[in-house]
């Protein structure tokens, strides 16, 4: 397993910050020269940058949330991001939501689009990337796949991996997060699972064979709750053979993937820069 510490600064830490707390007045709007035509017949909602092609291949993109909910403009926007830097359209998998939608629904459906997505295009042609939930999400549907469907390769940001919560991070790092407590991650997961095993996979991926996991870039912020869930189960894959990278971006909280909005924010530049690499 290959661990790279990226730094990042506290006035990086503090932009980001600032773009989170204005989220709710910015403008959302794609950049010219992107587009929402889908370039495959599969899915409802892609998003394409400028000089991006399927001849190079096919993003799946599973969106964070807490498995509650979603942000359509703002997936948009962060979608026409990983497409711009991987130069691949991007299909935005919108998976029905808990708690009206428990698991397995939203499970299924990323496995049910994925699959529909194989009967255009070579496995061997897509990444998935997938942000916090959708992550878990993402390896989830790793486990539920058969060998010959798995893509490529699978992307990560701020993972949720262990339902359970048994990560220790979960409570040393939760003044250093940006507001993800053990009570709000407890919240969003008992309204997906329904009741159903948190210790158990395919839901809660850490517990399952990774044996026959694609390879995985797995970034994270080095101030999340969270950093374990993606320590450990990097950890996990890496002893079976799983191809495994991990990104730690030291000092960020969860969901830094925001960083991405602002083209001059190093810290979003470096993530679509390894991002854009690991895929190529």
């Amino acid at each position: 397993m290959n661990v790279d510490k990226i730094p990042c600064s506290a006035d990086e830490r503090a932009a980001l910050l600032a773009t989170m707390t204005g989220l709710g007045g910015r403008d959302l709007s794609l950049p010219v020269g992107a587009s929402i035509e889908a370039p495959l017949p599969v899915g409802e909602h892609w998003v394409t940058a400028a000089g991006a092609s399927v001849e190079n291949g096919v993003i799946v993109y599973v969106h964070g949330g807490g498995f509650t909910h979603r942000n359509p403009p703002l997936m948009n926007l962060l979608a026409e991001r990983i497409s711009q830097a991987t130069r691949r359209p991007a299909l935005v998998v919108h998976y029905p939501l808990a708690p009206e939608n428990p698991y397995p629904a939203p499970l299924d459906a990323v496995v049910d689009i994925y699959r529909a997505l194989l009967g255009h295009i070579p496995a061997d042609k897509v990444v998935f990337f997938s942000e916090s939930s959708g992550a878990a999400l993402a390896l989830s549907a790793m486990l539920r796949l058969e060998a010959a469907e798995k893509p490529a390769g699978v992307i990560t940001v701020s993972a949720v991996t262990d339902l359970s919560l048994q990560s220790a991070s979960i409570d040393t790092n939760t003044a250093s997060d940006a507001g993800v407590t053990r009570e709000l991650l407890a919240s969003f997961i008992g309204a997906y699972l329904a009741g159903a095993p948190a210790d158990q996979a395919p839901q809660s991926p850490i517990f399952g064979d990774l044996r026959e996991m694609p390879p995985l870039l797995l970034a994270v912020g080095g101030a999340e709750a969270l950093l374990d869930d993606t320590m450990r189960f990097g950890e996990a894959a890496a002893t079976v053979g799983v191809e495994t990278r991990i990104d730690v971006y030291e000092g960020m909280p969860h969901a830094f993937s925001l960083s991405t909005l602002d083209e001059g924010h190093p810290t979003g530049r470096e993530l679509l820069n390894r991002v854009g690499a690991w895929v190529r």
